[in-house]
C-alpha cells in the first residue's frame, strides 16, 4: 500500500508543480504584453505621423493648385478681353462691307 500512495502523492507533486510553472507562463505572457503593446503604439503613432504628412504634402498641392487655376482664370480673362477688342474693331468693318455689297447688288 505504501507503493500505490507514493506514487498517487508524487503525482499530485507532480500536477502541483506544473500548475505553478504554467502560471509563470502565463505571467512572462502577460508582461511581454505591454512591450508588444507599446510597439503596437509606436507603429500607430509612426503612421499617424506618415499620414498627416502625407495630409500636408496634399495640401500644399492643393494650395499650388488653386493658384494655377486663378493664374488660368487671369489668362482666360485677358484673352477673352484682347479677342472682344479685336472683334470689336472687326465688326464695324465686317458691318462696312457687307453695307457695300449690298450697294453693289442694289446698283445692279
Amino acid at each position: 500500500m505504501s507503493r500505490p500512495m507514493l506514487l498517487v502523492f508524487l503525482l499530485i507533486i507532480l500536477i502541483i508543480t506544473s500548475q505553478f510553472e504554467w502560471k509563470q507562463q502565463l505571467v512572462a505572457d502577460v508582461d511581454s504584453n505591454p512591450s508588444v503593446s507599446q510597439k503596437q503604439h509606436q507603429i500607430s503613432k509612426a503612421g499617424e505621423t506618415v499620414k498627416e504628412k502625407i495630409i500636408l504634402v496634399q495640401e500644399k498641392n492643393i494650395r499650388r493648385l488653386n493658384e494655377l487655376v486663378r493664374h488660368l482664370q487671369e489668362q482666360l480673362q485677358q484673352c477673352r478681353g484682347r479677342n472682344g477688342t479685336i472683334n470689336g474693331t472687326v465688326s464695324p468693318l465686317a458691318e462696312r462691307i457687307l453695307e457695300l455689297e449690298r450697294q453693289q447688288i442694289l446698283e445692279d
